[in-house]
């Protein structure tokens, strides 16, 4: 005989006390890694740990629940048990509302720090200071490519990458009334404006576009002009009180910005191996034919796999550039540690801007 509907939500109690019971066990056992860690002098957020953690979990999987999912109430689980000791402070481009803040929390948890910042160039300045202990910031878009200031700033912080995430990015056009009638300006931040153009040019051809730091500092503005649309996300409409009056503007449908985080060395070392791991690198090479070629010959020698290739000019008058590249393994690995050995001597410049787990 079937069970009744109170008999399923008397069930789902139950499990949820026995759930209950479980998670504050398990806190008690994080509580007491917290207490060793400190007396050790080692960190508390460990990303290549908590990486296995989550793969483990997907891995045991039974279902129904889906991976993702697994992936996400791990990882709050995770940030709840880290802020019993101390919640991690992470700036990211702000305000409330900015796929930045939503990066953030899909990458450290809900638990943390909040660190809202005007500009990529704050999110750098508040890691490196000390105002906050990590910094999340966009790296590159599927469809608009490399986010170039923040590359820039690679070059000469002190910051190095200990982890990073990938964010399913769904712009909306948001404003005080549900309509498209009406709208003068459209505002948001130019990532996002070159992301929308195609369905701009088709459902708003005449209106003002113009520029802002943020997505969500367009919101912000759009609540304040009636006649004002703001492109974002539907966190950003909640937070300023705002309609969706048009949504996934995006031209792609699978829009994906990829993020960074970082830190001071001294606030975390570069992670240990996962199993699925990256290099990042910013390198130049000497101004002489087929100097590009001779730096990819180690990869090849040494079986490495190259996932991006990307070049920025060196700013020095002379159309030198510098080649940020991205690299499938960890220095441990012997094939990975030799390639980076032989490259490094072929290279006038060279710097290793972090080793970390692959995002999700």
């Amino acid at each position: 005989m079937p069970k009744t509907l109170s008999e399923l939500r008397a069930g789902i109690d139950q499990v949820d006390r026995e759930l209950l019971t479980l998670l504050n066990r398990r806190a008690a056992l994080a509580n007491e890694v917290g207490e060793l860690k400190r007396a050790e002098g080692s960190p508390v957020f460990r990303p290549e740990r908590e990486a296995q953690v989550i793969n483990g979990m997907q891995a045991a999987n039974p279902g129904p629940l889906k991976d993702d999912n697994i992936a996400h109430i791990w990882r709050e689980i995770m940030s709840a048990c880290r802020a019993l000791e101390a919640p991690q402070r992470v700036a990211y481009l702000g305000p409330a509302g900015t796929y930045s803040e939503q990066a953030a929390l899909q990458f450290f948890g809900s638990s943390i720090a909040r660190v809202p910042c005007v500009s990529i160039d704050e999110v750098f300045q508040s890691a490196t200071s000390g105002a906050a202990d990590f910094g999340v910031v966009p790296v590159e878009n599927n469809t608009e490519g490399v986010v170039t200031r923040s590359l820039d700033l690679f070059l000469g912080t002190p910051l190095h990458i200990i982890g990073e995430t990938s964010l399913l990015v769904r712009h909306h056009l948001l404003r005080k009334d549900a309509s498209l009638q009406g709208i003068e300006v459209v505002v948001a931040h130019p990532q996002a404006l070159a992301q929308c153009q195609g369905w701009l040019n088709n459902h708003l051809p005449d209106v003002e576009r113009r520029a802002v730091s943020s997505n969500a500092e367009g919101a912000r503005l759009a609540a304040e002009h009636p006649e004002w649309a703001a492109i974002a996300s539907d966190r950003a409409a909640n937070e300023f009180g705002l309609h969706i009056a048009a949504q996934a503007i995006q031209d792609d449908p699978f829009n994906r910005t990829r993020f960074a985080v970082v830190c001071l060395p001294q606030v975390l070392a570069a992670p240990d191996a996962s199993g699925k791991d990256c290099v990042s690198l910013i390198v130049s090479v000497p101004n002489k034919p087929g100097a590009v070629h001779d730096i990819l010959v180690p990869l090849k020698q040494h079986g490495v796999s190259m996932t991006r290739f990307e070049s920025r000019p060196a700013r020095s008058g002379q159309w030198e550039y510098y080649f940020y590249i991205d690299l499938q393994g960890h220095p441990s690995q012997p094939h990975v540690a030799a390639a980076l050995k032989d490259l490094q001597a072929l290279c006038a410049f060279y710097k290793v801007l972090g080793t970390y787990p692959l995002g999700e």
